[in-house]
């Protein structure tokens, strides 16, 4: 990577006006693990402390760079950079400062490959479904940026072995639906599971849900999400692990039985609960 060389922010990015109740706060769920609530979305900070060494997940909405490199100071120490950022997929409210912070921290990005085009520049992810109920983020849709990020200087694939760089507990899980090559992380040995928007923990498309961060197990965003059977698959093989933890792409982390029953109905009744009727992205249900 060429540490002197800008990477150019997209034309279209854009401030979202957009928040919640916990927008601007973090909170520890392991010694290892933090996240913080950047608006309306998690970002995941990986490491300990005490060592120094750390990896990010996500990297939030656009225009929030600044806000999200002085969260990681607090966390880890001012100018000490992650060693990777790790991408659960890349739309908008989850690489809004991707750009912002390649340029601060000049560090190697991990997607899985079906995202690639969607990072290189080459291709627009499809237009938000207005359609749905709701449609929280939708009914804005002139504020989202539209336009991909190109990031392809410092893209790299994440591993066919399921295995995650800079964190070797952990492995990653192909969970399309929402996106193409959306994945997940998941931790084995403490059950720890970061779900990104296979599945979420508030009610996306309800606005007070949103503002106040009432927790309840969800499908995931419905006016972004492109194919629905693949998305209950994606959360049956996420129930399958019966994770302890869970830090969702949006909403707050969850355990214990709530977690353990909402994730059990959610991949029983995925059709009732999570798939909109009507939507432009929705086929003939099971």
């Amino acid at each position: 990577m060429d540490s002197n060389k800008s990477m150019p922010q997209s034309e279209d990015s854009t401030f979202i006006p957009m928040t919640s109740s916990t927008s601007g706060t973090g909170r520890q769920v392991r010694n290892d693990v933090y996240y913080y609530t950047n608006q309306i979305v998690n970002i995941v900070m990986i490491g300990n402390p005490e060592n120094g060494k750390w990896v990010l997940v996500d990297a939030g909405m656009p225009q929030s760079g600044e806000e999200i490199v002085s969260a990681a100071a607090k966390r880890f120490g001012k100018g000490n950079k992650p060693t990777a950022i790790l991408l659960t997929h890349g739309h908008f409210d989850h690489v809004g400062s991707l750009v912002h912070l390649i340029n601060e921290w000049n560090i190697p990005v991990y997607a899985h490959p079906m995202e690639f085009n969607f990072m290189t520049g080459q291709q627009n992810y499809p237009e938000l479904d207005t359609s749905v109920e709701g449609g929280l983020l939708a009914k804005i849709s002139g504020f989202h940026p539209k336009k991909p990020v190109d990031i392809e200087r410092v893209l790299h694939v994440l591993p066919e072995d399921g295995s995650v760089p800079e964190l070797p507990y952990w492995k990653w899980l192909h969970t399309p639906g929402h996106s193409p090559g959306h994945v997940s992380f998941y931790r084995e040995g403490d059950r720890t599971l970061i779900s990104g928007d296979a599945f979420i923990t508030v009610k996306q498309d309800s606005f007070y849900k949103v503002l106040v961060q009432k927790s309840e197990v969800q499908g995931p965003p419905r006016y972004l999400t492109t194919d629905w059977e693949f998305a209950w698959e994606s959360v049956k093989k996420l129930e399958e692990l019966k994770p302890k933890l869970v830090i969702p792409g949006h909403g707050s982390a969850m355990e214990g039985e709530e977690l353990r029953e909402g994730l059990k109905n959610l991949a029983k009744d995925f059709d009732k609960i999570a798939i909109p009727e009507p939507g432009k992205f929705v086929a003939e249900k099971r």
